[in-house]
Parts: C-alpha cells; sequence; structure tokens
C-alpha cells in the first residue's frame, strides 16, 4: 500500500509540472504575438458635415463683350484710348469730324431764325384782323340798333354793307390765326429738325456704353467710320470693349446635377495659373437640357474687382449638389467600395483584432464618405493600405488626422 501510494503521489507532480510547462509556453506564444504584431494606422469614426461635389472645368468670359461703332459716318479726329485702356461709362472714346453735318445744323438754326420771324409776323398779323373785325362788329351792331329804333334815319343798304364787312372781318381774323398757327407749326419742325441733327452731331463724341477694358483697336486717327447701322458686316468698328470687372463663367451641368443647381448659392472657383481660389455666385441658369449634349446651360458670376483674372483663363468650379449635416463619415481611404450604396471597412475589436465590417454608404465626397449602417460613432479603422491587413490580425493602433494625410 506504502508502494502504491509513492507511485501515485508521483504521478500527480509529474501531471502538474507538465501543466505548468504548457501554460507557460501558452503566455510566451500570446506575448510573441503581440510583440510581432504590426503597426497600423486608425481614424475614429466621428459625425461631421459632408458635400456632394461637382467639379467642372470652365473658361472665363468678360461679363458683356461689344464692338463700340459710329452713329454716324465721319473721320476719327480725336482718339483717347488703345489696347488696354481701362475707361468709365460714357467716357469719350473719340471724337468725330462730320463738315456735312455741321453745315446742316447751321441750316436748321437759319430756318428757325426765319420761322420765328415768320410767327411774329402771324400775330401782328391776327391782332390787326381783329382790330378789323372789332370795327366792322361795332359799326354793323350800331347801326342795326339804331335802324330798329329810327328806321327813317339809316338805309337797310346802310346796314346790309355793315354787316358784309363784319362777316369778312371775322372770317379774316380766322384765316390770320390760321396762319399762326401754320406758323407756330413751321416753327416746330424746325426746331425738331435741328434736334435731330444735332443728336446725330453729339455721336460724333463717341463714348463708353460701360465700365470696361480696351481689348482691340480696329482704326486710328484719320481713319473714316462708316455708320454702323446697317447690317453690312463689313462696317468698322472703332474698337472692342469688354467688361472684366466681372466675369462670367459657362458651366455645362451633367443632367444627373441638374436637380441640385439652386441660384444665389455661393460656389468656390479655383484658377490654377493663379494659384488662388475665388468665390462665385450661381446667377443663371436656362432651365432647359440640350439634347445633343445632355447637359443645361449654367452661368456662375465670379466678380474680378482688381483684374486679377483675364479672360480666357481656366477654372474648376466646385459646385455644392447635396449636403449632409452632423453624419457619422469615414476618410476614403479607410472605405472600400463594393456594390452601389455598400462597402466594406476593417474595424478593430476586441484586443485590436482586425474585422471584417459591411457597410452601407450615402453621401460621397473627395474625402469622406457618410455611413448610414454598420458602424458606430468612435469606433477605430484601419486608415490607408486596406490589402495589407486580414481579418482575424492582431495590429498595433496608431491614431492619425485624415487631413493631415498626404
Amino acid at each position: 500500500m506504502r508502494l502504491i501510494h509513492r507511485f501515485l503521489k508521483t504521478v500527480l507532480f509529474l501531471s502538474l509540472f507538465t501543466a505548468f510547462l504548457g501554460c507557460g509556453e501558452g503566455h510566451k506564444a500570446a506575448a510573441d504575438n503581440v510583440s510581432n504584431a504590426a503597426e497600423a494606422a486608425v481614424v475614429k469614426v466621428e459625425r461631421g458635415n459632408i458635400a456632394d461635389n461637382l467639379e467642372i472645368a470652365s473658361e472665363f468670359e468678360p461679363f458683356q463683350e461689344v464692338d463700340v461703332y459710329a452713329k454716324v459716318s465721319g473721320y476719327i479726329k480725336k482718339l483717347y484710348v488703345d489696347y488696354g485702356t481701362h475707361v468709365k461709362q460714357g467716357q469719350i472714346l473719340a471724337v468725330l469730324e462730320i463738315p456735312e453735318l455741321q453745315q446742316q445744323i447751321q441750316q436748321d438754326e437759319a430756318t428757325i431764325h426765319r420761322s420765328e420771324q415768320e410767327l411774329a409776323r402771324a400775330h401782328e398779323d391776327v391782332n390787326r384782323a381783329q382790330s378789323a373785325y372789332n370795327v366792322a362788329h361795332l359799326t354793323y351792331t350800331r347801326l342795326s340798333d339804331v335802324q330798329k329804333s329810327r328806321p327813317e334815319l339809316v338805309a337797310q343798304e346802310e346796314v346790309d354793307i355793315s354787316k358784309g364787312k363784319d362777316l369778312e372781318a371775322s372770317a379774316e381774323v380766322s384765316a390770320q390765326k390760321a396762319a399762326l398757327e401754320a406758323a407756330e407749326q413751321a416753327l416746330l419742325v424746325s426746331k425738331a429738325t435741328l434736334g435731330k441733327d444735332q443728336a446725330l452731331f453729339d455721336y460724333a463724341r463717341m463714348t463708353a456704353p460701360f465700365d470696361g477694358v480696351i481689348t482691340q483697336i480696329y482704326a486710328y486717327t484719320g481713319a473714316l467710320l462708316p455708320a454702323g447701322t446697317s447690317s453690312n458686316k463689313g462696317d468698322s468698328a472703332l474698337c472692342r470693349l469688354s467688361q472684366n470687372s466681372l466675369l462670367r463663367l459657362v458651366i455645362p451641368v451633367p443632367e444627373r446635377a441638374v436637380s441640385g443647381i439652386r441660384v444665389g448659392e455661393s460656389v468656390a472657383v479655383n484658377v490654377s495659373g493663379l494659384n488662388k481660389t475665388f468665390e462665385g455666385k450661381i446667377v443663371r441658369f436656362s432651365d432647359q437640357i440640350d439634347l445633343n449634349t445632355r447637359t443645361m446651360h449654367t452661368e456662375v458670376d465670379v466678380p474680378n474687382p482688381k483684374y486679377e483674372v483675364v479672360p480666357g483663363m481656366y477654372a474648376s468650379v466646385k459646385i455644392p449638389l447635396h449636403f449632409s449635416d452632423k453624419v457619422l463619415t469615414v476618410p476614403m481611404q479607410a472605405f472600400q467600395a463594393g456594390s452601389e450604396g455598400k462597402g466594406t471597412v476593417l474595424a478593430l475589436g476586441p484586443g485590436n483584432k482586425i474585422e471584417r465590417r459591411e457597410v452601407t454608404v450615402g453621401l460621397e465626397s473627395a474625402n469622406d464618405v457618410e455611413i448610414t449602417s454598420g458602424l458606430q460613432e468612435n469606433e477605430t479603422i484601419i486608415f490607408g493600405s486596406l490589402g495589407q491587413y486580414r481579418p482575424g490580425e492582431v495590429v498595433v493602433p496608431k491614431l492619425v488626422e485624415p487631413s493631415r494625410m498626404q
């Protein structure tokens, strides 16, 4: 019995020793796994704002641009502008010499003077006729009254003659008044003719229709400018004037983005040639889809008070189409796209073990994606180089800021 008891103690001791050795090896293996784990960049799932932007390249155009023509034909007597001259509305661009029109104005002034004299004479004629009528009418009235009271003193013949003179004088007054009205109308016609010719002569001073820059000169001092009032394409203009203090960008918005266009919305306009971003505003659109390109004509106005931007420069316009506020977002570098509206991320579970999560997404921007399901706020996910990691792998997390990553 003593031998059996000693044998059992020996077996128990060996069993406990073997178990102790096995436990030590397990702890050693776990320690080795942690020490051999790779370092991984991670980010937190956070709430933020996200916008779906449409980015389109376009070319700056002057807000308005016109060729300045002469209203009347004449020779350029003085030229006040050249290439690149900045002008204000109403500023004189050139003065034309039009001798024929000057002579016509002198004739018009002489005609007005003659019409005024004829009008004065017509007034005198009316006064004279009115005086003669007053005498004739008074004479007739007196004779008529005397005949009624003392028929034997005035013969009927004298009364009839007096009545005839009265009627004749009255008719003369009417005729002179008509002549007076004709003289007044003639004076008005003469003044209107002078006003017309004077207005045409005023066009000899060619002025700027709006604030702008002279971008081309077509004629110089001494050149004959024809009147630009016909549809003849050969008519020569003086210059081309562009309004560059306000520029416009014509954006062909794709059909899918039409519903997101709103008048008055501010947009970011990046000019790569200047390495600068300007603020523009959507001001107008055609409200119709071009059937050939399936796009809608949309215009963005960009103020250019310092004339930094030159028409013809290219710009990249970012138009926000949709916007979500305070939603779960993850960086694009932490997301792997799948089927439409779906994707996967690599999340860290207990013990920093990698788990593959399927997520549902909403809006997407150039840098972030909205997560509608599959993740919770403040969870940790792998950032960048997702193909280097496998589910179940243990990593050492290193929190990074996505905005600082290149």
